[in-house]
């Protein structure tokens, strides 16, 4: 500048003015920029609510991958109704797939206590086998004690109630048993008992004069006349005649003697020969020997041979007539070695017979032959089978079911054979705790029968198994899939 009192050239108070502008425009860029800071500051903190806003998510949710498969169905007005493929409502509308993020968010929001995890359930103060989903008391005013994520027992399997309706779980009590039946299968034909059949025939020889019962099968009562005879006399024999009539005419001596004891001894004589009381009646009636005799049927029955034929001679000892009772017959079963020692007399015995479809006829075992077939490695045993209708006849097929026991004692432990779980290696029984909690428990198991498989070890009367979910019923399943499906696939 120049020295005071002096006068400014022009170029030099031009130069004086630029400078003053260049000022100006400085001045007004920083305040411009105070003006927008002061703006977003404001915008900041003046926002609804007065909060600052939340910071963004530190991470980016992963893409759903293209073709998610769901884990199940639901209502699509959220109702607990659930579905394990694509279903519609009766309305027509489809149900809602539900994938594994969605189901794992529904069970993320469990309530927390500050310093725990979430509350998985309370149990029981005393230590009762009692669980609850929401705070309670028990009988005596005590609080039900709340258990929380990662205090639970050990290798316990947690199931939404969403997964378990969809599976299909279901629990059944161990039982105490006293006694497991299990069934002998086998099959076996009728046969005719043996001690109700009689056969007819002469101690001497006779000729068959009348036939009053001439066909096989027809049904007799005991003292019906089955046939006349004429006793055989050769000619040799006229003089002396056949032993049959001396002791004949002995009884006709005695007759007259009216001599009681030796009466009494002579007819003891004739019917050890077989003569009927029938033709002793007609001795004391005329008081002369006679060659005609009448056979009469020894019991009630079916004829079921008959050799006699008008005309024929028939010789001592020779049968004219078999008759059978069949209103009792016998089913001689065939039984596998294997099961053999398990069946014992008295059984109680189920038959099924192709000409009765449908029908189960009920009878006991009656008798275990001692002995075995070589061949077919099997005993025969012997069953009886009321028949008052005469329905069941000699050589009918049937199929038996003879119930014994498999296992008996004072007391026994019993679970559903289906909850038992058979890897190869071990038996496992899921345990079912309470509130969709469930324990795998290694077991020893015994005999099975009646549907139930017997416990040795490894589980308690009173607690509860799983029976009767779908996942439990592919017998090739091993036990690590099938607590798999259990955890929702996770292993």
């Amino acid at each position: 500048m120049a020295p005071a009192g002096s006068a400014l050239s022009d170029s030099e108070r031009s130069s004086e003015n630029n400078v003053v502008k260049t000022n100006q425009i400085v001045m007004l860029a920083v305040g411009a920029v105070a003006l927008v800071s002061a703006g977003l500051a404001a915008g900041y903190w003046l926002r609804p609510g007065g909060q600052p806003p939340k910071p963004a998510a530190a991470g980016v949710a992963a893409p759903k991958p293209m073709n998610p498969k769901p884990l199940y169905y639901q209502d699509p007005d959220g109702k607990p109704i659930y579905s394990a493929t694509p279903k519609k409502t009766s309305d027509g509308r489809p149900f809602k797939p539900v994938y594994a993020e969605e189901q794992a968010t529904k069970t993320a929001n469990t309530p927390k206590l500050k310093g725990k995890g979430k509350i998985l359930y309370y149990r029981n103060p005393m230590g009762l086998a009692d669980t609850s989903q929401v705070p309670k008391k028990d009988a005596m005013g005590m609080d039900y004690i709340p258990v929380y994520e990662g205090e639970d027992e050990s290798g316990v399997v947690t199931v939404s109630p969403a997964r378990m309706q969809m599976l299909g779980v279901k629990t059944a009590p161990v039982e105490t048993r006293k006694t497991l039946m299990r069934t002998v299968r086998a099959t076996g034909t009728i046969a005719v008992d043996e001690s109700r059949l009689a056969i007819v025939s002469t101690k001497f020889d006779v000729v068959v004069e009348k036939l009053f019962a001439s066909t096989t099968g027809a049904h007799v009562h005991a003292g019906q006349p089955l046939a006349r005879v004429w006793i055989d006399t050769p000619d040799t024999m006229m003089q002396r005649g056949p032993d049959v009539i001396t002791r004949e005419i002995d009884y006709v001596l005695a007759l007259q003697e009216k001599n009681p004891v030796r009466i009494a001894q002579a007819a003891d004589v004739l019917r050890q020969y077989g003569i009927p009381e029938s033709t002793l009646a007609e001795i004391r009636k005329t008081g002369h020997a006679t060659r005609e005799i009448i056979l009469t049927a020894p019991r009630s029955g079916v004829i079921l041979e008959k050799q006699a034929i008008e005309g024929m001679r028939i010789n001592t000892g020779d049968p004219l007539f078999k008759i059978g009772d069949l209103s009792s017959v016998w089913l001689i079963a065939d039984v596998q070695e294997q099961d053999l020692g398990d069946v014992e007399v008295g059984a109680p015995v189920h038959a099924s017979f192709v000409a009765f479809p449908g029908q189960v006829f009920t009878g006991k075992v009656d008798f275990i032959y001692p002995t075995l077939t070589a061949g077919t490695r099997k005993g025969r045993v012997r069953i009886v089978l009321p028949n008052r209708d005469g329905r069941l006849r000699e050589s009918m097929y049937a199929t038996v079911a003879i119930e014994v026991p498999a296992a008996a004692g004072k007391e026994m432990l019993a679970v559903p054979d289906s909850a038992v779980i058979d890897s190869g290696t071990q038996q496992v029984v899921l345990v079912a705790k309470g509130g969709g909690r469930f324990e795998p428990r290694t077991v020893r198991i015994g005999a099975q029968g009646d549907g139930y498989t017997q416990i040795l070890s490894g589980i308690k009367a009173g607690e509860k198994v799983v029976v009767g979910a779908n996942f439990l019923i592919d017998a090739e399943s091993n036990l690590r899939a099938a607590l798999a499906s259990f955890n929702g696939g996770k292993q």
